[in-house]
């Protein structure tokens, strides 16, 4: 028998009895809200110091417990000098490379709900992993595989109780997962429901031998901004599916089960589990958006740009000194637009220009605003110093 993973999505019948159309609703309009609460420089910005976080929960799924700050020093050619931990923080940035990558593709449904192109988004991971991250060992520690940049598995596998189609099975599922999931097969709420499924159904063929959770992770955040939702970046689905990550590991698996009898569909696999399995991913995402949209909700943003300031001013900040009050104005300016005209502000200090240009000085030597050029508009940034002050709980601090 071929294998199959019907039903794609739920039956019309079976969603209308379930919250799946309303929580699908709910993500598109919370994360049209948050795209709209934000300036396009200040959102650009957002996406910038996002990828970071995505890296470290989406790795984080897999084991790769490097933090985020041990990103950052990578990012800046500070590695560490345990070979382990450095090939670790590679790995980290091959997927912050990935999501780099993505951006600037300028996306058609048709490229990106294609088989070759999932495979580009293998290539493009591995490419940049280091070697010994390649291979594939069996429980005594021998190798058994090398995992190949962009190449469906050439072996069997098994994960959990769970199968996985006979690698001979490949091409043709994939080339029938990118026919079923394209988005133009689907109107308003259906358009999202198919990528919660999609995410599943991509799991279920485990096309490649390793890396198929952060091909799943960067693909299904590929597909919902191509399907419109303008915000994705500034939230990370991979935080909430990381931060619930036994839940996420068990509604996958229950999502494998074959179906439970007459009433569970018509499809080779259960439409009940894959009803909960979208459900919880819905949620997941909801949660995320609203999230992101207290955290950069205006006044709660400017409190806390004050809150840092008077933690810099009373040394809570270890080993940064002191700002003027009139920091705040310019921070919270720079926030608001992405980038600050110069003049607007000095004009905002209140003080004379020579001391309004001083100030400014301070405050791009403190990476927490940054030039082009010396005429350039002034760009908000987030240092680490001021990360656990403007977004408190987004990541681990140690």
């Amino acid at each position: 028998m071929k294998p199959d993973f019907t039903p794609y999505i739920p039956s019309d019948s079976v969603l209308a009895s379930s919250g799946l159309p309303d929580a699908a609703t709910q993500l598109a309009t919370a994360a049209a809200q948050l795209a709209g609460q934000l300036a396009p420089a200040t959102q650009r910005i957002m996406v910038e110091h996002m990828s970071v976080i995505n890296s470290y929960y989406s790795n984080l799924i897999e084991g790769n417990k490097t933090l985020p700050h041990e990103i950052r020093a990578a990012q800046a050619g500070d590695f560490s000098g345990d070979p382990a931990k450095r090939d670790l923080q590679m790995e980290s940035l091959a997927h912050i490379h990935v999501q780099r990558w993505l951006s600037e593709q300028q996306l058609d449904l048709d490229t990106l709900y294609s088989p070759n192109f999932i495979q580009q988004i293998h290539r493009e991971f591995y490419l940049q992993v280091p070697a010994s991250l390649r291979e594939l060992y069996d429980g005594e520690g021998k190798v058994v595989d090398t995992v190949i940049p962009g190449q469906w598995r050439k072996r069997d596998v098994r994960v959990g109780e769970h199968v996985a189609p006979d690698e001979a099975d490949i091409a043709s599922l994939m080339n029938t997962f990118c026919t079923v999931y394209h988005p133009d097969k689907y109107k308003g709420d259906r358009k999202v429901i198919a990528v919660m499924c999609s995410h599943h159904r991509l799991a279920w063929i485990h096309p490649f031998a390793d890396g198929n959770g952060r091909v799943m992770r960067l693909f299904t955040d590929a597909a919902l901004k191509a399907i419109g939702m303008e915000s994705n970046g500034v939230w990370c689905l991979s935080r909430g599916l990381a931060r619930a990550s036994e839940n996420y590991k068990t509604v996958l698996a229950r999502a494998d089960y074959p179906r439970q009898g007459d009433y569970d569909g018509r499809g080779m696999l259960s439409e009940k589990t894959l009803v909960e399995f979208c459900a919880f991913m819905l949620n997941t995402a909801i949660d995320q958006v609203e999230y992101m949209k207290d955290l950069l909700n205006l006044d709660e943003m400017h409190q806390r740009i004050h809150n840092y300031i008077q933690a810099r001013n009373d040394g809570r900040v270890p080993c940064m000194g002191k700002l003027k009050e009139n920091t705040e104005l310019v921070l919270f300016n720079a926030f608001l637009r992405g980038e600050v005209p110069r003049a607007l502000a000095i004009s905002s200090l209140g003080m004379s220009e020579r001391s309004a240009r001083r100030l400014l000085a301070q405050l791009k030597e403190d990476k927490l605003l940054s030039e082009t050029s010396t005429r350039s508009d002034l760009r908000w940034e987030i240092p680490e110093h001021a990360e656990p002050w403007y977004f408190p709980l987004l990541t681990p601090t140690i």
